[in-house]
């Protein structure tokens, strides 16, 4: 893997974590650490000499090595593990000729570079779930602190029903949940160590093809699986339906921000800070940045991720072209999908609430948005047909005349004869309708502790 983002870009769509681990020199430095154990497994199942293994290993460091002169070589190749393979082997040879003799027995190309990428998605995990941890854990601070925090349900973009602001909240946190959970499993089963050979049959190595194998999954902590894997690509389609999957998450959780960040709307902002979401040119913006970051993630995965979807179909044993197409996507997506990650980790840390701006827009329709509440009490003594015509008739009459809703049916002897006037007034507190909506929030946060 390398970064496929350019340094000026890199910092706005990545996180500083994630650019590390798609670094060149940590790809390279991955690659050679596949060579490096493949000689101590080799050395250790007799398969090569142990006096071999010094020298290898020695020459195993990345900074040893002209990246540029790395590239240059490729296109020539077909991949960066060819020209690396002869470099390391003259570099094995300065000390240990009789090493550098040793250097990549029996392995192949892709061998090398599907082990590092691995490697290298092991730790890109690790770096989405430190985030994860601190996203679910800031969402769930904030669900509890305001869990009897009413504001505006919307559906279709419109006013629905009330619901405390801490059931959204929570929902933001149990969703990236799921996705650490995906994650964590991707850690126990969907890394695998690749070494194959020349078409995937070890011959090389004669009977002891399976011995080395297990001797070096264990060297690089990788699990060993039943076979190679060089053309059957489902282990990495996994990981990026995984990283799309997050992308989508975090673009949700930035949509909702950025829409309650309107000035029209003005419930819930993004942290502030000098400088931050500021206009070139009209001083009193505050612009949502760190949703926009998110947003064009979950605009940009997808088509990352059908790009390596695209790439499972590979030819026999060994492809030309679908494997590559996924060098610098794989990288990007991790890319992208770290920088949407950690906009969300800042909002989920320091998103700013008006809960007397939520209270108003609860009222903004006059009452309408208690129709509802209003209609289900009548039903309950004319039927759920005429109570629902008669509350439509009332909010028609409520809008035509600019009244409040509860006005227009105090006013009403249709509903004055079914309900009291403290009854009725009760049916217009925003938060004595929610439902379930408590126990959904104990459920959803009961739903974050490790499993």
């Amino acid at each position: 893997m390398s970064t496929s983002l350019s340094p000026l870009l890199a910092p706005l769509l990545s996180s500083p974590a994630m650019r590390d681990v798609c670094d060149d020199l940590a790809t390279l430095q991955h690659m050679l650490d596949f060579e490096a154990a493949l000689a101590r497994a080799e050395a250790a199942t007799g398969v090569i000499p142990a006096s071999a293994v010094p020298a290898i290993e020695a020459a195993c460091r990345a900074e040893r090595f002209d990246l540029a002169e790395l590239a240059d070589a490729a296109p020539r190749s077909g991949n960066l593990a060819i020209p690396l393979v002869k470099m390391l082997t003259a570099e094995v040879a300065k000390t240990d000729k009789d090493a550098a003799r040793y250097v990549h027995w029996g392995a192949t190309s892709q061998d090398v570079i599907d082990t590092a990428t691995m490697l290298g998605l092991r730790a890109a995990i690790d770096a989405l779930l430190a985030d994860l941890d601190r996203a679910i854990a800031g969402f769930a601070r904030l669900a509890q602190t305001h869990r009897d925090t009413a504001v505006v349900a919307r559906t279709w973009l419109q006013h629905a029903l009330p619901m405390p602001f801490g059931l959204k909240l929570a929902e933001y946190a149990a969703a990236l949940h799921r996705t650490r959970l995906r994650l964590r499993r991707l850690c126990q089963d969907g890394l695998a160590l690749q070494f194959g050979g020349a078409a995937g049959t070890l011959a090389a190595l004669g009977d002891k093809g399976l011995v080395v194998a297990d001797a070096l999954a264990q060297e690089l902590n990788l699990p060993l699986p039943d076979a190679p894997w060089h053309t059957h690509r489902d282990r990495i389609a996994e990981i990026a339906s995984v990283m799309a999957i997050l992308c989508g998450t975090t673009g949700k959780i930035a949509r909702d921000v950025s829409l309650m960040m309107q000035t029209d709307v003005g419930e819930a902002f993004e942290p502030s800070g000098a400088g931050r979401g500021g206009s070139s040119t009209m001083p009193h913006k505050r612009n949502p940045v760190a949703s926009a970051i998110a947003l064009s993630a979950a605009t940009m995965a997808p088509n990352l991720a059908a790009t390596i979807f695209a790439a499972q179909v590979q030819d026999h044993e060994r492809s030309a072209g679908p494997w590559h197409a996924e060098w610098p996507t794989l990288p990007t997506l991790l890319l992208v999908t770290s920088g949407a990650l950690a906009a969300i980790v800042d909002i989920a840390e320091g998103l700013e609430v008006d809960a007397i701006r939520m209270l108003l827009n609860l009222d903004a329709t006059h009452g309408l948005i208690m129709a509802e509440a209003v209609t289900f009490a009548l039903a309950e003594k004319l039927g759920k047909s005429d109570a629902h015509h008669l509350v439509e008739a009332a909010t028609k009459k409520a809008v035509a005349d600019k009244r409040h809703l509860r006005d227009v049916l105090t006013g009403d002897v249709r509903v004055t004869a079914q309900l009291g006037a403290e009854k009725i007034a009760k049916l217009f507190e925003p938060m004595a309708y929610q439902g379930v909506s408590q126990a959904l929030i104990d459920r959803l946060l009961a739903s974050l502790a490790p499993n």
